[in-house]
C-alpha cells in the first residue's frame, strides 16, 4: 500500500525541479499541491497529465527521491522518511531518462546492483538478473557495455534493474519511450505478469495505448492537483482536457 496524505512539493531556492516537471523551477512554484492518494496492493494505476502537471514529482515522493514540503507518504504502513531503505526496496523506480539510474559499466553489473546492495546470495542475484533481462528481451546481453547501448536499450536495462529488485510496487516514468516493438511487447507482458502476481504497477505515461486496457484506475493531474481518479472507462472523458490523448477505439 502507498498512502499519500496532503502532500505538497515546492521547488525554488536550493531545491531543483524533478526532470518531468518543467515549469517547477522558479522560486516558490508548487509542483504538487495538497495531493492525497492511496494505491492498493496489486493495483495497476496510470498517472496521466501534461508536462509540468506534477506527475514525476508526485511519484518520486513514493520512495523518498523527493521530500515533500508538507504532508506524508507511507509505504506498506511505514512512513517513507522513517525508513528510506525499506521504501526504496518496496518501491522500484524506473526514471524517464535512463542515464539517471544506470550506475555500472556493463548490463549485467547494472541489473545486479540493487540485489547486491540488499545482500542476496550470488545464486539469487544471478537468477534475478537473468529473469529481468529476459523480461526486457535482453537475454545474453549481460556483458555488453552500457556505453555501447542505444537509448532504447538503456531504457530496457533501467527497467530490468527495477524488476531485479522484485519490488512490491513498481513505478515507471514514461517507460515505453524509445522501445522497439519486441521490447515493448516484452515489457508489457512482464507488467501483466507482475500485476497478476500481486505487484502494484504505477505507470506515468503519455502512451496510453499500451497501458489503458491494463489499468484499474487513471489518476489525472493538472497544475499539481488530482482532477480525476476513476476507472479508465470513466476517466477517459476528462483526459483530453488534461492534454492527454485517449487511444483510438477505447470504449467510453
Amino acid at each position: 500500500m502507498i498512502d499519500v496524505d496532503g502532500v505538497t512539493c515546492r521547488y525554488g531556492g536550493t531545491r531543483g525541479r524533478a526532470d518531468g516537471d518543467a515549469g517547477a523551477a522558479a522560486d516558490g512554484v508548487v509542483a504538487v499541491d495538497d495531493v492525497s492518494l492511496r494505491i492498493g496492493d496489486g493495483e495497476f494505476v496510470v498517472v496521466a497529465g501534461a508536462n509540468g502537471s506534477g506527475k514525476t514529482t508526485l511519484v518520486r515522493t513514493f520512495n523518498g527521491l523527493v521530500d515533500p514540503d508538507a504532508g506524508t507518504v507511507a509505504v506498506n504502513g511505514t512512513p517513507v522518511d522513517a525508513d528510506l531503505v525499506a521504501a526504496r526496496t518496496a518501491v522500484g523506480m524506473v526514471f524517464q531518462e535512463p542515464r539517471d539510474q544506470l550506475v555500472a559499466s556493463t548490463v549485467g553489473a547494472d541489473v545486479a546492483f540493487g540485489p547486491e546492495n540488499l545482500g542476496y546470495a550470488r545464486a539469487e542475484i544471478d537468477r534475478r538478473v537473468a529473469d529481468a533481462l529476459a523480461a526486457v528481451n535482453m537475454t545474453g546481453r549481460g556483458d555488453d557495455r552500457i556505453g555501447s547501448l542505444s537509448g532504447g536499450e538503456r531504457e530496457r536495462v533501467a527497467i530490468a534493474g527495477a524488476l531485479a529488485m522484485d519490488p512490491d510496487h513498481l513505478v515507471l516514468d514514461e517507460p515505453f519511450t524509445g522501445l522497439d516493438d519486441p521490447a515493448r511487447r516484452a515489457v508489457l507482458g512482464r507488467l501483466r505478469d507482475l500485476h497478476a502476481a500481486g505487484t502494484s504497477v504505477i505507470a506515468v505515461t503519455h502512451d496510453l495505448r499500451d497501458v489503458l486496457d491494463l489499468a484499474d484506475r487513471v489518476v489525472g493531474l493538472a497544475d499539481g492537483r488530482v482532477v480525476v481518479d476513476a476507472p479508465p472507462a470513466e476517466a477517459v472523458a476528462a483526459l483530453p482536457d488534461l492534454g492527454v490523448r485517449v487511444p483510438a477505439g477505447f470504449e467510453r
